[in-house]
């Protein structure tokens, strides 16, 4: 059954099912601080940041990006709401969305198809509710199964984004359809393009020269940081992720969920200030892979209403549902060199 678990400050979740465990901490937003597949646990902790109660208003990137996996809508970027969004033009915002900055209400139960929990957020600059129920299954599979409605009277737009960020190393492998639209969103320590350059998949051209993004913390000697939008094939879609033998699968229609955000953060990008006890002392490069299935692009709500045309939107009274399913297998060989 799911057993919750102690810790002095925040109490905690897990479900477990085959070879698959799952731990979240609901009073961080619902967060999935771990993610086990066999003997491996996959997602990054930032161990620059300890957990802190989160507070609304409060900056994502100074005081929860803790790591793990955290579910970012109506936005993944902070942004002010254009005047085209009737009744909301003129809002703000957060960074990386109005989930993480919450406690959602939460519902655990077991039956023979596997341990679920279901967490419920509402909406605070836009009329929503967002439902995510979380099934680990008897065969080891991790089911995502989302629900987003507009309580308002109006269109409400969005895009949403599944923040899961796993360690980046020299042998990390991403296992993409070859030839995708791949988009420049961001970048730091690196020239790939005007926010909005269109590559294909793998092959992300610098000035002369042909990145290979497969392979991510081979792709660039220096450090750097870019975030990238790949629009996925119109059929069924499987996306992973490899280290060594290990692979791990996020499943899911691209017809519901189009878009795979990448945030490749190789040294490139760390926004914590130094301390004031050690000024010369910078904080420690992050080396870390946002592997991030997404509705809309880019993860701006504003950008994507605008030049992108990304943004997605659901007519008063009506809810949008999709699902993700992750799994861990192992591979026959390894691709580190």
């Amino acid at each position: 059954m799911a057993t919750p678990l102690g810790s002095p400050s925040f109490g905690s979740v897990e479900l477990r099912g085959g070879n698959a465990r799952v731990v979240i901490i609901p009073s961080l937003g619902g967060k999935i601080s771990e993610l086990w597949f066999g003997e491996r646990q996959w997602l990054w902790r930032n161990a620059q940041l300890p957990y802190r109660t989160p507070v609304a208003g409060a900056s994502y990137v100074l005081t929860a990006d803790s790591g793990g996996l955290d579910e970012c809508f109506p936005t993944v970027g902070a942004c002010t709401l254009p005047s085209l969004v009737r009744g909301a033009g003129g809002r703000e915002l957060a960074d990386h969305g109005e989930l993480w900055a919450q406690q959602p209400a939460l519902a655990l139960t077991t039956n023979d198809d596997g341990h679920r929990a279901h967490l419920a957020w509402r909406g605070d600059q836009l009329p929503y509710t967002f439902e995510r129920t979380l099934l680990v299954t008897p065969c080891g599979e991790v089911r995502c199964e989302y629900a987003a409605t507009n309580i308002g009277e109006l269109k409400l737009p969005f895009v949403w984004a599944s923040h899961a960020l796993v360690p980046l190393s020299r042998g990390t492998r991403v296992l993409l359809p070859d030839g995708a639209r791949t988009r420049v969103a961001a970048q730091h320590g690196v020239d790939l393009g005007n926010p909005g350059a269109e590559h294909r998949w793998p092959r992300v051209r610098s000035g002369g020269q042909i990145l290979d993004f497969s392979s991510p913390g081979r792709a660039w000697k220096r450090p750097f940081a870019c975030m990238l939008y790949v629009d996925l094939p119109a059929d069924g879609q499987h996306v992973s992720v490899a280290e060594g033998t290990d692979l791990l699968t996020a499943s899911f229609s691209s017809a519901e969920v189009p878009h795979l955000g990448l945030w490749v953060n190789h040294g490139g990008w760390n926004p914590l200030p130094r301390t004031s006890w050690l000024p010369w002392r910078k904080p420690t490069p992050y080396f870390n892979l946002g592997f991030e299935p997404a509705i809309g692009a880019p993860g701006t709500l504003s950008e994507a209403l605008g030049a992108w045309e990304g943004a997605q939107w659901i007519e008063p009274g009506a809810t949008r549902r999709w699902m993700v399913t992750w799994t861990g297998t192992k591979r026959e060989t390894s691709d580190d060199r």
